[in-house]
């Protein structure tokens, strides 16, 4: 049974920010990111899945919409030039490898997870893991004890895992 307009403009309000970071990322093309947003969504209306498991649904179906618009784009011959046309760019191209939706994807969704941590876990954790700092470092620059950022560390690594859990990402 499809969804009715009330759950669809529910999807979009909680999920549409991530859907199209994701691709946007991919894209590069705020047209093309938001046609791929609507079309996910337009599959889930049709689909109706779990509202468990929506979050998961609908990165999954991006993604595997994503690989296809590559593995299309490698099938088709080049496009003539058009005198009219402005030229593409070349780093304009959706993804260049499922690889790289892959690695999209997961930098999507670490970077949610990571604004549902405490203040004090996500900036140890840029500091550490984004910035590249020692112990020694982040402490220095965050002003507080070295042992205190290993034990945020710790505790903001617990939380990431559950946090990741609870959004149906398998570790």
């Amino acid at each position: 049974m499809p969804l009715d307009k009330e759950v669809v403009a529910a999807i979009y309000a909680e999920h549409g920010g991530v859907l199209r970071r994701f691709a946007l990322r991919a894209t590069h093309d705020p047209g093309l990111a938001d046609d791929l947003v609507q079309e996910v969504v337009f599959r889930a209306w049709r689909k109706a899945p779990e509202p468990t498991n929506m979050r998961g649904y609908l990165l999954a179906t991006a993604r595997n919409l994503l690989i296809d618009q590559y593995r299309a784009a490698g099938r088709r011959p080049p496009e003539s030039p058009d005198a009219d046309l402005p030229e593409r760019p070349q780093g304009d191209r959706t993804v260049n490898s499922i690889a790289e939706v892959d690695r999209l994807l997961d930098q999507v969704l670490v970077e949610e997870a990571l604004t549902r941590l405490q203040r004090d876990h996500r900036e140890v954790v840029r500091v550490l893991y984004y910035e590249g700092l020692t112990v020694n470092q982040a402490a220095d620059l965050l002003k507080i004890p070295a042992g205190t950022v290993k034990s945020r560390a710790y505790y903001a690594v617990r939380s990431l895992r559950a946090v990741l859990d609870e959004m149906g990402v398998a570790q």
